[in-house]
């Protein structure tokens, strides 16, 4: 399996994938939307045939400057990839992103409240914590859990550092500057 980030040749096949794996699918210029605006957000797991098996579609919020943060659009795995670390592995490469290029300090997503495997790989691999209840979110009525993870822990755990915010002298390992920073 190989983990990269998704180039525009990807977007037709990330495409494909949502449309076999989850309810809500997205028109082709929403993608390209994500693709042009936030190149080094998305990416896509691919076999040992380079065909795409996952993604995850992110963003960042554009409404705050002041607290910048990412949104997860979308994230799929296809059945026959599922239960091997994939989908963790591709939201920590955007979640990575987001603090490395945007300094992001937290990440976003919706989910539905009946999709008990995306919840469990949520609050218990990922750390996310439920914001709010969105009732009536998804199109077919169903209630959303708007969730968030704070990415202060994970970029200290994982010696992230935001893109200029250190110079090369300084110790990544000083945690109080990264905490600080985030």
């Amino acid at each position: 399996m190989n983990i990269r980030c998704a180039k525009p040749d990807d977007l037709m096949n990330m495409q494909h994938c949502n449309l076999l794996c989850l309810p809500e699918n997205y028109q082709m210029k929403y993608y390209f939307y994500h693709g042009l605006s936030w190149p080094q957000l998305s990416y896509v797991a691919e076999d040992e045939k380079g065909q795409i098996v996952g993604y995850v579609l992110a963003k960042m919020e554009e409404d705050s400057e002041d607290n910048p943060h990412g949104h997860i659009t979308s994230l799929a795995v296809k059945r026959s990839h599922r239960r091997l670390g994939l989908a963790q592995k591709l939201m920590d490469q955007a979640s990575r992103a987001m603090v490395e290029c945007f300094k992001a300090k937290y990440v976003s997503l919706h989910v539905r409240k009946s999709n008990r495997a995306a919840l469990n790989l949520y609050t218990t691999t990922l750390k996310f914590t439920i914001s709010e209840i969105e009732p009536k979110y998804y199109a077919d009525g169903e209630d959303a859990y708007a969730m968030k993870r704070d990415l202060a822990p994970f970029a200290i755990q994982n010696n992230i550092v935001p893109f200029g915010d250190l110079s090369s002298s300084q110790s990544t390992d000083d945690k109080d500057v990264i905490t600080e920073r985030l």
